[in-house]
């Protein structure tokens, strides 16, 4: 016949597990929704950092407009188009379009050993040129062929 101590004992154990484990599910409820917010104030602090970055280059960028006006003397280095050039860009995109580099000169107003310099990151496009090839970004192959064959028409 078991010891009552001993019976007593693996009661009060069994009870004192069940507690636990009810306790348990509260504290993981709790701890998901803790977590689901620590999520969201993640997502919403990064927002406020990427608006922050925003308005500190548009401050620096009205800094840098109204420096001219007290040294006027100071080369001015502007694109007026806003256009951004890069080398790898331009070049990934004739390949997309499968055009060489004197047919993409002839879509651009440019020669073929332009585009090479330009892909090579030895020179840069003028404004006029970088507005054309921007325009080019966002034709397709058949669009491109269509108007390639009305320039060599002419």
């Amino acid at each position: 016949m078991p010891n009552i101590a001993s019976v007593l004992k693996s009661e009060i154990t069994r009870l004192a597990r069940k507690e636990v484990r009810d306790g348990g599910d509260v504290l993981k409820k709790t701890v998901a929704a803790h977590r689901a917010e620590i999520a969201i104030l993640k997502r919403r602090v990064s927002d406020l950092e990427a608006m922050v970055k925003r308005l500190a280059k548009g401050q620096s960028a009205s800094a840098k407009q109204a420096r001219p006006t007290l040294a006027p003397s100071a080369p001015i280095e502007s694109n007026s188009t806003g256009l951004r050039f890069r080398a790898k860009g331009m070049a990934a995109n004739r390949q997309r379009l499968g055009l060489s580099a004197s047919d993409f000169g002839l879509l651009v107003g440019a020669t073929g050993q332009s585009i090479y310099a330009w892909e090579a990151g030895k020179t840069k496009p003028k404004p006029a040129a970088l507005a054309a090839i921007a325009a080019l970004r966002g034709l397709g192959k058949r669009e491109v062929e269509a108007k390639l064959a009305s320039l060599k028409g002419q």
